[in-house]
């Protein structure tokens, strides 16, 4: 497990565990189908990203320069980097509140604490100590699937509400199903994934792009689709989890109206008791920690990539400074907006809206990417992924209207 698997837990952030919430508080089990929706749509995509990551031996952002013109990819990551530099700052909020609901303590020093910890990590960590470091971190996730031990969950209706959902088809709902939808799939963790094969390319002396060492492709490619597939799978598995809970506790009292990932925690409180609330906020502040570097990073590699920088995790913050002061800038920024009176809902859905305008076009042209003999070589991504891949681009398409719409 590598890649993958801290993709997808990380797409399980606070800014993600609020969405799902807010899914179950509102409408109880009738939600759960969207996350059997997601899996495959989501899988293929990221499979495409990781598999143009390792057949090329460069990041997403380097390869669709080669398609693009310059100026759309690098209009393309400004906007990448507006969307996570605001759900930087909303999921330093929620940590910071997390934390403060768990300890009695203000919330600001742990706010500040939390992005300087990020960013000292990323700086002067090795990449293969980092890596190793977030992929146990992933293993906090486990705390959603606990609560539903704790949680008085009716299984009957959460089989219906996987197969069988029934809900009124009205603007809230159809907004929540954007809302799953652009949360499940983000442009943030395409780059993120592709960057890290590249990566794990460059930590193996032996390892090399598949297009110059077509005798690793065997192997390769069957490890990320594992990882990815596995990677996914836990995301999505713990979305059910947060949407079960929430749907068996605060929909059931009455409470469909959530603020933040925070909120849901200290709501979770009085209906579940203490050791529910304890693990749903120790999840957030852990999924915070996984997502921070995740955000940051690849709004630094598609940046790097796209200006010809030198970028990667493995190289000191002196060898690569404009990869590094991207990274420093985008925590730094979303760290004043965790600060500033700005609302973090608010924030949230324009990050949405731009995040659902920028992935339409990154994955029309990743896909393009994918099946082009003169990038990918004879590794092309086979059809059923692109097909696939298509479907979540177009469904990505849809809620992307469906944002402006209503």
């Amino acid at each position: 497990m590598g890649p993958g698997l801290i993709t997808g837990a990380a797409d399980d952030d606070p800014s993600g565990i609020a969405t799902y919430s807010q899914a179950g508080a509102q409408f109880g089990f009738n939600m759960l189908w969207t996350m059997v929706l997601t899996y495959p749509l989501m899988s293929a995509v990221q499979l495409v990203s990781g598999e143009i990551g390792r057949v090329t031996g460069c990041g997403l952002a380097k390869n669709l320069a080669r398609i693009l013109p310059r100026w759309t990819v690098l209009g393309l990551v400004a906007l990448l980097f507006v969307a996570n530099t605001i759900n930087i700052g909303a999921n330093l909020a929620a940590m910071g509140a997390a934390t403060q609901l768990s300890t009695g303590a203000p919330a600001l020093p742990f706010t500040i604490g939390f992005a300087a910890l990020s960013v000292t990590l990323q700086m002067f960590i090795s990449y293969e100590t980092y890596a190793r470091y977030l992929k146990w971190l992933t293993l906090v996730l486990l705390a959603y699937v606990a609560v539903l031990f704790v949680a008085d969950v009716d299984w009957w209706a959460a089989a219906k509400g996987l197969v069988m959902p029934s809900f009124p088809l009205n603007r809230d709902s159809l907004t929540v199903i954007v809302a799953l939808l652009g949360t499940t799939i983000s442009p943030y963790l395409l780059f993120w994934q592709s960057s890290q094969e590249v990566e794990e390319i460059e930590q193996d002396p032996e390892a090399k792009a598949l297009t110059k060492k077509p005798d690793q492709a065997k192997r390769e490619i069957r490890r990320i689709k594992l990882d990815t597939f596995v990677g996914m799978a836990v995301s999505n598995l713990v979305a059910l989890a947060i949407i079960m809970s929430t749907a068996a506790t605060l929909h059931s009292a009455g409470k469909t109206e959530v603020a933040s990932a925070a909120d849901v925690a200290e709501a979770l409180r009085p209906l579940a008791g203490d050791f529910a609330f304890f693990i749903f906020s120790l999840g957030i502040i852990g999924t915070g920690l996984l997502s921070l570097p995740v955000l940051a990073g690849s709004a630094a590699y598609a940046f790097g990539e796209a200006q010809g920088w030198k970028c990667g995790l493995e190289n000191k913050p002196w060898e690569a400074v404009g990869f590094y002061s991207v990274i420093g800038l985008s925590v730094l920024l979303g760290l004043g907006i965790s600060l500033s009176s700005i609302d973090p809902i608010k924030a949230l859905f324009w990050s949405a809206v731009i995040n659902g305008f920028v992935a339409v076009p990154i994955m029309a042209a990743m896909m393009v990417v994918a099946s082009r003999r003169d990038q990918m070589g004879r590794f092309t991504v086979s059809t059923g992924v692109l097909l696939f891949g298509w479907a979540a681009t177009i469904a990505m398409g849809l809620a992307a209207a469906a944002m402006v719409v209503f």
